[in-house]
């Protein structure tokens, strides 16, 4: 969704409640200057953990292998239990 910010500044309010409840980016067109996006907190929380997690290629392999899995259906499902036992970490 693209508006000026004429229009964003006039329905700010339902701009928010479509950037958190449709989770969609609201791109935001100012004259004679770069234009901004409107988005969710989680959305950008998300997008950057993503960002962290695949700068690094060893870790970006491992995702994207996994993501591979998923996507065939050739993953097994793990309790958290379980996946805890794995890393060394114990029940809180």
């Amino acid at each position: 969704m693209e508006v000026s910010y004429t229009e964003a500044r006039a329905r700010l309010a339902h701009l928010l409640d479509r950037a958190t409840e449709d989770r969609e980016v609201v791109r935001i067109r100012r004259r004679g200057r770069e234009p901004v996006a409107l988005l969710a907190a989680e959305e950008l929380e998300g997008l950057l953990e993503t960002a962290h997690l695949l700068r690094s290629p060893k870790s970006a392999r491992r995702l994207l292998a996994a993501l591979r899995r998923a996507v065939k259906g050739t993953g097994r499902a793990r309790s958290v239990s379980s996946l805890r036992r794995d890393v060394g970490l114990r029940k809180r």
